[in-house]
């Protein structure tokens, strides 16, 4: 267990497996029963959701006690603004594909220091797939390095979508020049661009800060760009803990995605933000 707050390979190991863990108590009710219930409207939350944040706040406690703390599922604590170190946690990222039985859900675990995210670890357990690095140390997907995608036209090029934005008909417009793909939760179509899996994905819809912090740091160390739907890098820990979007790419093809969503503007303004990313 790491015994001071620095961004070390221990500090990155304890997050791996505190992450890992959480991902095994979320398998153990994935397909199985648990209780449904809705913190606001098409906003789900469930015993699995709970179960692995009580987890994630215990074991990441002991790893930094002295260390803030943001989830989804834990009431804000004015707090965390005081700390210099903070973890930015979505215990299961992707709740609606999580109660729908659909294998795209994530736990998603970021570190920030002073704003800026230094650590990310994003774990889809129901398909076994691990993504994580730490500054100045590049990404690793199933523990082998990997790096944001290199590919510099946009004719073609992969982008992972939500499925509720698609749904309501926000990627149509994109549809003809670019591959659009069907993936739940923000954090593991942020964490897909990071491991070159995906060319680009983006929201045109409010985000929350633990949606995003871990994927935010994943695509920016292997290489590529994530930042708000203005252009504006992503800061974290903030009083006010969400952006009004998000936008990651590979380094190549990132100035033409930017290009591409400003011709079309924002998303309808009749449509409500995504609730399941």
């Amino acid at each position: 267990m790491s015994s001071t707050p620095s961004v070390s390979a221990d500090l990155l190991d304890d997050a791996v497996a505190a992450t890992i863990q959480a991902g095994a108590a979320i398998m153990d009710y994935f397909r199985d029963s648990f209780s449904v219930h809705d913190k606001s409207p098409d906003n789900p939350v469930t015993d699995a959701d709970l179960a692995a944040d009580k987890l994630l706040r215990q074991q990441l406690g002991r790893v930094m006690p002295s260390a803030g703390w943001l989830s989804e599922e834990t009431v804000d604590n004015a707090d965390r603004l005081d700390r210099e170190w903070v973890w930015v946690v979505d215990p299961l990222d992707g709740t609606k594909e999580f109660v729908m039985g659909i294998p795209e859900f994530t736990v998603s675990v970021g570190l920030v220091k002073a704003g800026h995210p230094v650590l990310g670890v994003i774990l889809n357990p129901a398909r076994g797939e691990l993504y994580y690095g730490r500054q100045g140390n590049g990404v690793a997907f199933q523990r082998q390095p990997v790096s944001a995608s290199q590919r510099s036209e946009l004719k073609g090029a992969l982008v992972d979508a939500s499925r509720s934005e698609r749904t309501r008909g926000e990627f149509a417009p994109f549809e003809e020049l670019v591959t659009v793909r069907t993936v739940g939760s923000i954090a593991y179509k942020l964490a897909r661009v990071a491991a070159g899996q995906a060319d680009a994905t983006w929201s045109r819809g409010p985000k929350n800060e633990w949606d995003i912090c871990a994927g935010t740091f994943l695509v920016q160390e292997s290489g590529g760009r994530c930042v708000d739907l203005d252009g504006s890098l992503l800061r974290f820990n903030q009083p006010y803990p969400k952006a009004n979007g998000v936008v990651a790419a590979g380094p190549t093809l990132f100035a033409a995605v930017m290009t591409l969503i400003d011709q079309h503007g924002p998303a309808r303004a009749d449509s409500p933000a995504p609730a399941e990313a």
